[in-house]
C-alpha cells in the first residue's frame, strides 16, 4: 500500500490538491472500512486487484477536483457523520459555530427552525445535542431535503426532526418558532466561478448563489422572519462576512428585531448575525 499512496499523492498533487497525501489516505482508508490511523498501522500490506482498481479510480475523481467527501459519501459535523451527495453542500467547519451560537439561543423547550437544510448538518446536530428540542428542516429541493431526512433517520433523530420541502419560511406558520437559524446562499454571483474547482463545478449552484451580492435569499428571511417568531424568538444567520454582516446587522433592524449581535468564526471572520423578536 505503501507505493500505491504514494503514486496516488503524486497524481492528486500535480491535479493542484491542497492536501494530497491525507486525500490520498482518506480514499484508501474508505475503501478499506477503516480509519486513517489503522491505515498507516498497515502500510506494507498489498492491495488485492479490486481494491487496486477501485483505488485508481477513486484517486481520478480527485484528481479531476470531484470533492473528497462526495467520493466517501460522508463528512463529520459535530461529531455525527452525514451522508453527502452532489445535491447538498458540503458541511463546513465555520458552520459548527452558527450551531454554537443557536445552541445558546434556544430555550427549553423549543421549536427550531433550519432553513435551507440541504445535508441536514445543523438541523441534526442541534437535535442531537438539545433532547427536548423539535426541528423543522426546510429546504427548496426536493433532493437536498431526501438526504437531510436519510440522515435524521439514520442518526436515530428522525421522530423530533420533520423535513419539509419549501421555499424559506412558507411552511411555517405564524408565531410558530422559538429560534430559526439559516445557513443560505450568499455568495456574489459574480464570484461563483473564483471558487475552488470542489466547490464551483460539483456542488449545488443554487445552495452558493446568492445573487449580486450575495444577500437575496437572505433578504427575504429577514423580511419574513420575524412574524414566525414567538415573543422572545431569535433569528441566527450565517454570512459570508464582510460588509455583507454589517448589511444583515441593518435588514434585522429595519425589520423590527432588537439585541441584535454579531459573532465571529474560528478564523476571525466576523460572520454570524443574531436578532431578537421583542
Amino acid at each position: 500500500m505503501r507505493e500505491d499512496l504514494a503514486a496516488a499523492t503524486e497524481t492528486l498533487a500535480r491535479a493542484g490538491v491542497d492536501t494530497p497525501r491525507a486525500d490520498a489516505e482518506w480514499l484508501l482508508a474508505g475503501l478499506l472500512g477503516v480509519g486513517r490511523s489503522r491505515l498507516l498501522l498497515g502500510l506494507d500490506a498489498r492491495l488485492d486487484t479490486e481494491t487496486a482498481r477501485r483505488f485508481d479510480v477513486a484517486v481520478r475523481r480527485r484528481a479531476r477536483r470531484e470533492p473528497l467527501q462526495q467520493i466517501l459519501g460522508w463528512e463529520e459535523f459535530r461529531g455525527l457523520r452525514l451522508r453527502v451527495t452532489p445535491d447538498v453542500l458540503v458541511p463546513r467547519p465555520e458552520t459548527e459555530t452558527l450551531v454554537d451560537w443557536a445552541l445558546e439561543l434556544v430555550p427549553a423547550p423549543a421549536r427550531v427552525v433550519d432553513v435551507g437544510t440541504g445535508s441536514g448538518c445543523v438541523a441534526c446536530a442541534i437535535a442531537s445535542e438539545r433532547s427536548e428540542a423539535r426541528v423543522l428542516a426546510i429546504d427548496r429541493s426536493p433532493a437536498a431535503a431526501a438526504v437531510a431526512a436519510a440522515n435524521a433517520g439514520a442518526l436515530g433523530l428522525g421522530a423530533r426532526v420533520s423535513v419539509v420541502v419549501g421555499d424559506l419560511l412558507t411552511p411555517l406558520a405564524r408565531g410558530a418558532a422559538d429560534l430559526i437559524v439559516a445557513n443560505l446562499p450568499y455568495v456574489p454571483t459574480a464570484t461563483l466561478m473564483s471558487l475552488s474547482p470542489e466547490v464551483a463545478e460539483y456542488e449545488p449552484r443554487g445552495a452558493l448563489d446568492g445573487g449580486p451580492d450575495g444577500l437575496d435569499e437572505i433578504r427575504r428571511l429577514v423580511t419574513s422572519a420575524p412574524a414566525r417568531l414567538r415573543r422572545g424568538g431569535a433569528l441566527v444567520v450565517e454570512t459570508a462576512g464582510g460588509t455583507q454582516t454589517s448589511v444583515v446587522v441593518t435588514l434585522m433592524r429595519t425589520a423590527g428585531l432588537d439585541q441584535v449581535a454579531t459573532r465571529r468564526d474560528l478564523p476571525g471572520v466576523e460572520r454570524f448575525v443574531a436578532g431578537r423578536c421583542g
